[in-house]
């Protein structure tokens, strides 16, 4: 259930419209844990493996591709380039050319050694998931996750089309904002759009089996495993660490004008989303912040019992 929902601030400076709990915002790269879940939805039905090679899919793809799976894609342990060399915010193009741009670069290290955060990886998975559902990924998540969660305000980022409630994204210049610039691109590594009661619907459906089951709830929430020994603190499109002792899975996200977070305290069935408007804010110190308070309260409680 929704404890506390607030919006603070201003949505669109221009004509002085506040934040509520309804504004809608661009959540860039907290938008991964939903591209990996449409993997795992498509493994659930058995119609590919997180450990299946990339090359299944791109039967194209390098030599150098050859040992790379769609786990290492979703936990950035490929070696694959952070950005694909034909990506252009200001052009709208289709997934799999921005994938096929980066076939003629070197890996930048060796498949499953170490973490190193790759946008086109995603951009990879989002294409995967159209070419084995036969349906485009961002309708496919609609259909199988936003839908079925009454998610109505969570949509891939547009410049185009009429989005009720969206806020304006800005910059700091000089002595005063701006208007931040506005991707043309939709993004699979950052591609939505969606307010915090949205965000809250989503974060309820993973304490069940409504979407994914809870082995692949436990798969995505797992370290993965380095190729030399160790692990790293990335699952299936979330981050694993702990803030003062108490486990956390959560993800930032930041495009120009925008910067979110959802932190989710599994062990003490608290979630904090903080969404904003603005280049400066620092939208994972105000989640820690807000977590602190929530789980002192956690803690007293418990002492209590």
């Amino acid at each position: 259930r929704v404890i506390d929902a607030r919006g603070y601030g201003v949505a669109d400076l221009e004509h002085g419209v506040p934040v509520t709990p309804s504004t809608v915002f661009k959540i860039a790269s907290v938008s991964k844990q939903f591209l990996a879940t449409g993997i795992m939805l498509l493994a659930q039905e058995g119609k590919l493996s997180v450990d299946d090679p990339i090359a299944k899919f791109y039967p194209g793809a390098p030599a150098s591709w050859q040992g790379i799976t769609l786990r290492h894609f979703m936990t950035h342990t490929s070696g694959v380039l952070r950005e694909g060399p034909a990506f252009d915010p200001l052009k709208e193009q289709a997934d799999s050319l921005v994938v096929l741009s980066a076939f003629d670069r070197p890996l930048e290290f060796p498949i499953g050694a170490k973490y190193q955060y790759c946008n086109v990886c995603y951009f990879t998975l989002a294409d995967v998931i159209t070419r084995v559902s036969g349906t485009r990924w961002d309708a496919f998540l609609d259909q199988r996750v936003f839908r079925p969660l009454g998610m109505r305000a969570t949509r891939p980022t547009t410049a185009r089309e009429l989005v009720p409630h969206r806020a304006r994204g800005y910059a700091w210049r000089d002595s005063g904002y701006v208007n931040a610039p506005e991707y043309i691109a939709v993004r699979p590594s950052g591609a939505y759009l969606s307010s915090v009661l949205d965000l809250a619907k989503w974060d309820a459906a993973l304490y069940e089996d409504k979407v994914l089951t809870k082995a692949s709830r436990d798969a995505m929430w797992t370290r993965v495993a380095l190729a030399g020994g160790g692990t790293h603190g990335y699952g299936f499109g979330w981050t694993l660490d702990s803030l003062d002792g108490r486990p956390r899975v959560h993800h930032g996200g930041s495009l120009p004008g925008f910067r979110a977070e959802m932190a989710r305290f599994p062990n003490d069935s608290i979630t904090v989303i903080v969404l904003t408007n603005a280049d400066g804010a620092r939208a994972g110190d105000i989640a820690e912040g807000v977590a602190r308070v929530y789980l002192a309260k956690s803690r007293a409680t418990t002492s209590r019992r």
